[in-house]
């Protein structure tokens, strides 16, 4: 809710002899109390008032409106007790900081102390509601135009997920749009070739002041790990000059990389009590030790492992395969355990894209009926069959098949979408 002003108490006027129609007075002093955030001085250049003024009743009482109008105070009375203009405040309760959302800006005290010296209320936190929100957008919009760049400010509450709560006040450019620029290496390690196209690729997105530094990093620190660099370090810096255009503001970037030491297998043991034994699992792995651990293929191996449980039912199996690092030799061992979770039955079969005679057909040939242990692998198996029905096997040799898995974790059961698409 808008703050409320309160009734304002006039504790004392001037004098008696000072007639109710006249009653303006020249207070000695004039006192900010109750709210120990600002000193009496920024209160006093926050009102508008200066020591010597004459004053009416009228001109405080607009005086308080004003200052209960920022949303920074919950309340506000005042009182002249022949001397001394005393104002009494309470504090508002909910005052949160400020978020850039794609402005480019860096938060902290240069950016206060420029704040500041346009409302001296503002102390690096808002009101989830009240005019300084838009004291801050207006003097945000105006440092942009005095870097040349004319752009529209939105000043938005952010509130927490769960609760509801407003976290932050959000101050975003919505027009001209912001996007992240040319991305440069800086003068560390040289960088990998085939970062390149990740790159040009993040070039052009959306820019974020918190996403899109982590975006980049996360990238290419990927792609890094995927090459047995596991502990490589990456660093993604905007640049505090924006280039400017007519069509968009775009935000350059420089990356760091530290890729450390590259690591090499030294083994992959399974937990024992698995559905699937060591012997098996070696067999079918695509990586052995003294390779490089390979990202690609250490996460097709732990794919492996989560489909042999949904062969079982087991459709919410997770991996939990836990590395150790041999810093020394630079190696690099796992031991993987499946959480297998609840078995789930097989549910609903619905097949899309086809004839009523295909679906005929698909549907008398299926091997797993409702309420029978769902198998992942069934599936597959499905379509690769042969010798079973010629008409199908030539059916399924033209098309692409996609399937979709809906487990009703109340039920336990797995509807199951098989979509046939022809081949391009």
């Amino acid at each position: 809710m808008p703050p409320k002003l309160i009734p304002v108490v006039v504790a004392a006027l001037l004098c008696s002899s000072v007639s109710a129609h006249a009653q303006k007075f020249v207070p000695k002093s004039i006192q900010f109390n109750g709210d120990p955030e600002y000193s009496n001085e920024e209160l006093l250049a926050a009102s508008g008032l200066k020591k010597g003024d004459t004053l009416s009743y009228a001109q405080i009482n607009d005086v308080s409106k004003s200052l209960l109008d920022t949303g920074m105070f919950a309340s506000l009375a005042f009182k002249f007790d022949g001397q001394d203009l005393i104002f009494q405040l309470t504090p508002a309760e909910q005052i949160v900081p400020i978020h850039l959302s794609n402005l480019p800006f860096a938060l902290g005290p240069q950016l206060d102390a420029k704040l500041r010296q346009k409302y001296s209320l503002y102390h690096g936190k808002l009101p989830s509601e009240g005019g300084l929100a838009e004291t801050v957008r207006a003097a945000l919009e105006q440092m942009l135009t005095a870097q040349g760049i004319k752009a529209t400010v939105l000043a938005s509450p952010v509130a927490d997920r769960k609760s509801g709560k407003i976290t932050a006040v959000s101050f975003s450019i919505t027009n001209p749009p912001v996007l992240v620029g040319d991305i440069t290496p800086e003068n560390s390690a040289p960088l990998d070739p085939k970062v390149l196209p990740i790159l040009a690729r993040l070039s052009g997105s959306s820019y974020d002041s918190d996403g899109s530094p982590e975006q980049i990093a996360t990238n290419i620190r990927l792609y890094y790990q995927d090459q047995g660099y596991l502990e490589a370090a990456v660093q993604a810096n905007p640049s505090a000059v924006p280039s400017i255009a007519l069509d968009a503001i775009r935000i350059p970037f420089s990356v760091s990389v530290t890729p450390g030491i590259r690591y090499k297998v030294k083994e992959i043991r399974l937990d024992p009590g698995l559905v699937v034994n060591q012997a098996d699992f070696d067999r079918q792995s695509h990586i052995h030790p003294g390779d490089p651990a390979d990202g690609e293929h250490i996460r097709a191996n732990w794919l492996y492992l989560e489909r042999q449980y949904h062969n079982h039912g087991f459709i919410r199996a997770k991996v939990d395969a836990t590395p150790t690092l041999d810093r020394n030799n630079g190696t690099v061992s796992y031991v993987a355990t499946v959480l297998p979770g609840p078995a789930y039955n097989m549910g609903t079969l619905n097949i899309e894209n086809v004839s009523d005679e295909l679906r005929t057909m698909m549907l008398a040939a299926w091997k797993m009926p409702p309420g029978a242990v769902f198998n992942e692998g069934s599936i597959l198996g499905f379509f690769a069959t042969t010798n079973v029905n010629p008409k199908l096997e030539r059916v399924f040799a033209t098309v692409d098949v996609k399937y979709v898995m809906r487990p009703n974790d109340d039920t336990r059961t797995v509807d199951l979408t098989l979509r046939l698409e022809r081949k391009h």
